[in-house]
């Protein structure tokens, strides 16, 4: 009888491992990151926050080489339709607007991009999973939630599309999403690191409305200044500050201190301005200064934060929400502490 159990142990193994190798290195790897992100979840809500790994479905969509249209209308494009139907289809233009706004669209373009661009969506994907993904979004906003003194209603996908231009942001709280084929983009980074950042911009900017200068430069530079700051504060300020400035170095942070003055100095008469079209905030195509390895009003909205903070006590970055931008700069003293700079 012993005898008889062990053939058939062995014979088990041999079919198991001939079943194998009737699969290529590449399908068993397929079927594998498969197998794992079936595990992960569709999306996670804390308080108001809601974000959806559409990713998930638009992979799995292609399973075993047969393509799932039914999955795409399902999983992709009814779990946010607002952000295709109003925000995708409106920023790419009427002539690209039935990709998304459609489900025939949906489906077409579904079909042909994950077949074209497998092995970098894999990568992307893996990194993902790599990572804990449900884990770090499960923490983020849930720590997010009891860190804001406002309830914040938003709708967020992490997604694969035909036409990338948004990156991480979106046209409304409800209409938000992170594309992953974005090639430049450190995914780890934005998934780990700049989550909190965009966050805070959607609990700040729905409090701008009574605020004189919402539309304009200063209001940008406060803006994103703030939700730097708040990405500081948010990871106990254990990272770097150069580092919750758009991910410089510390040698970027030097340069900028180096020339804190004369870039505030050049950049104020800026400030007032609604058309977008300034120095200040594309200092990358109309350049102030020619060495400013990032993008000046992040790092000038930090400072001015900072200095507010340095003047009303550490949880005085509560007040910004309420303040209007103007008022900000005038109280943190900015201005003055610059004047006294050499």
């Amino acid at each position: 009888m012993e005898q008889m159990s062990r053939l058939l142990i062995v014979s088990f193994i041999f079919f198991v491992t001939a079943c194998n190798k009737g699969k290529t290195v590449k399908e068993q790897e397929f079927i594998t990151l498969a197998e794992r992100l079936e595990k992960i979840s569709d999306s996670t809500r804390i308080g108001g926050i809601t974000i959806k790994n559409l990713f998930k479905s638009q992979i799995l969509a292609h399973k075993e080489n047969e393509f799932d249209s039914l999955m795409i209308v399902e999983k992709v494009y009814e779990p946010h339709q607002a952000l295709w139907d109003n925000c995708y289809a409106m920023i790419f233009g009427e002539e690209n607007a039935s990709k998304f706004n459609t489900e025939t669209g949906m489906v077409a373009w579904n079909r042909e991009l994950y077949p074209k661009n497998k092995d970098f969506f894999d990568q992307r994907a893996e990194k993902l999973l790599e990572i804990n993904i449900d884990s770090i979004l499960k923490n983020n906003l849930t720590k997010f939630d009891k860190l804001v003194p406002y309830k914040v209603e938003s709708t967020i996908s992490i997604l694969f599309t035909p036409i990338t231009g948004i990156l991480f942001g979106g046209c409304t709280n409800d209409q938000f999403c992170i594309e992953l084929n974005y090639e430049e983009q450190d995914i780890v980074y934005t998934i780990e690191k700049g989550i909190p950042h965009e966050l805070n911009h959607l609990a700040y900017d729905p409090l701008r409305d009574d605020d004189p200068k919402r539309n304009t430069a200063l209001r940008q530079t406060i803006d994103e200044g703030f939700a730097c700051y708040f990405s500081w504060i948010f990871f106990d300020k254990e990272i770097p500050k150069y580092q919750s400035v758009e991910n410089m170095t510390e040698q970027d942070w030097s340069w900028y201190k180096e020339n804190e003055k004369e870039i505030f100095l050049k950049t104020k008469e800026y400030f007032d301005d609604e058309s977008g079209n300034n120095p200040l905030l594309r200092n990358d195509q109309i350049q102030l200064f020619k060495d400013a390895p990032k993008t000046l009003n992040y790092w000038l909205g930090f400072r001015i934060i900072e200095k507010y903070v340095e003047k009303y006590g550490a949880e005085s970055w509560n007040d910004i929400y309420k303040l209007n931008v103007q008022e900000v700069l005038d109280k943190s003293e900015y201005e003055q502490y610059i004047n006294r700079l050499e």
